[in-house]
């Protein structure tokens, strides 16, 4: 089987290339930068923008599935910069699936969709999407979604993942960020730390991915369908903290704000942000509206479907991810 992972260079698209290699798969994987570890690895690699035609009709011929992983993340940025890679991208990309007779797309989306700002607790899919973001990444990521799930059809299958706070050994996001922020003494938990989250270890989340390859059909259950996907282990934010503050060999969480005043001050710091980012290079802000909400309110999800559908089961729960993360920050 030949794949193109797009994103093969990050985080979870990493791991994604990883699984296909290891069964065999023939993988692509196309990115703007150079990725030499790739190679390495024994994966073609294609340099390009995703939203340009002519390097993703390269990309895409002769390829038996596309897992589309690759997107511009993070809580600030233009907000078309965020259109361009991830509603122009995936456009792009599905049509040059169609154009060169590519039968299976996997997306790859997030739970942030859903999220109004709001406990969701047990969510399953029948959630709708949110009527407002207050970022443009879960604003520009459901707009993609719903490409992907449109063009469905009897000649391109297409299904969309949504896996929940992807991290483990080499997470360049969540991770590093946690342990930062501690070693820095600037951590501190929105609330009392007590809303109710889950999360995906990283092997899970590409495992779901590789289910998504090999159910997706014209005719299966999950085509032109969304799926939540995490470790189904949902555990109180502090513990989440801790245990990662405790794989790095530091102490847990102390400090506290309150949600409206971690609300306010992301409103804030987004306003500075927007008056002086054209002038100096300020960075990602330390806080927004949307992380407050986030890492204020319980949100976890009900992965029944998933598991139904697409044959998906976990294997790795928060104690052993937190084992895993210990050894790997130690070597």
């Amino acid at each position: 089987m030949k794949a193109l992972v797009t994103g093969g260079g990050g985080f979870l698209g990493g791991a994604v290339v990883d699984a296909l290699l290891a069964r065999g798969t023939e993988v692509t994987s196309l990115a703007r930068g150079a990725y030499p570890d790739l190679e390495a690895r024994g994966v073609r690699t294609l340099r390009g923008d995703l939203a340009d035609p002519s390097a993703a009709h390269a990309a895409v011929a002769g390829q038996d599935v596309v897992v589309h992983v690759a997107a511009k993340a993070g809580l600030w940025g233009r907000d078309e910069e965020f259109h361009h890679s991830n509603v122009v991208g995936t456009r792009v990309l599905l049509d040059a699936c169609r154009d060169t007779g590519v039968a299976r797309f996997v997306f790859t989306s997030t739970p942030s969709v859903v999220h109004r700002g709001g406990d969701i607790a047990g969510g399953d899919e029948s959630l709708p999407y949110a009527e407002h973001y207050d970022s443009a990444y879960p604003r520009t990521k459901a707009e993609a979604e719903r490409l992907v799930l449109a063009a469905n059809g009897p000649d391109l299958a297409t299904t969309a993942l949504r896996p929940h706070l992807v991290w483990g050994p080499g997470d360049t996001q969540l991770v590093p960020r946690i342990l930062a922020r501690a070693r820095a003494g600037t951590l501190r938990l929105v609330g009392d730390g007590s809303a109710v989250i889950d999360t995906t270890y990283v092997d899970d989340a590409a495992a779901a991915h590789l289910d998504a390859v090999d159910r997706l059909a014209p005719d299966a259950a999950c085509a032109g369908r969304a799926y939540f996907v995490t470790s189904g282990d949902p555990r109180p934010v502090r513990e989440l903290v801790d245990g990662i503050l405790g794989a790095g060999g530091l102490a847990p969480v102390t400090g506290t704000v309150p949600r409206p005043v971690a609300v306010a001050a992301g409103a804030a710091v987004e306003t500075a942000w927007r008056l002086l980012g054209g002038l100096v290079d300020l960075g990602e802000p330390p806080m927004t509206r949307f992380l407050a909400r986030q890492l204020a309110t319980t949100h976890w999800f009900d992965i029944s479907a998933v598991r139904r559908d697409l044959g998906y089961e976990p294997r790795v729960d928060l104690d052993e991810g937190f084992a895993r993360l210990a050894r790997a920050l130690a070597g």
